[in-house]
């Protein structure tokens, strides 16, 4: 289901609360509020459709991908990006890191670790900024 964009400052600044599988739900409406916003938006986090869980989806390449409690383990090469965001206007300046690796469950609740790096690891830390309450 397709869910409207919140866009409550107090809401987005309140660091979410662990995900489990009573959450598969919010994984399906936040893809599916994605792929209605895909050409404006390349990433969300469930505080932007209202839920308060840590998910995260986004566009990998041409892939959608969903992240449930999502960690960075390692990070490499810093460096000063300025980004937008559909749940707040303007853009902002960011500390990212050019390579990371991540664990995350998967969709289906499998735990997974990958590495990401250019665009889709910044899309990643955007995303995971959300979970923890941090506006961008």
């Amino acid at each position: 289901m397709i869910r409207p964009i919140n866009r409550d400052p107090l809401f987005l600044a309140r660091p979410s609360l662990p995900a489990d599988a009573s959450d598969r739900q919010i994984i399906s409406d936040l893809m599916d509020t994605l792929r209605a916003n895909l050409d404006h938006c390349v990433g969300m986090a469930a505080n932007m459709i209202g839920e308060g869980k840590r998910i995260i989806v986004f566009l990998n390449g041409p892939v959608l991908m969903a992240m449930v409690n999502p960690r960075i383990l390692r990070r490499e090469g810093p460096y000063e990006a300025e980004e937008g965001c559909l749940s707040l206007p303007g853009a902002r300046k960011a500390r990212r890191w050019q390579k990371i690796v991540v664990e995350y469950l998967d969709a289906s609740f499998h735990k997974r670790t990958a590495a990401f790096e250019g665009f889709p690891a910044q899309i990643i830390q955007h995303e995971m900024d959300h979970c923890d309450g941090i506006l961008i």
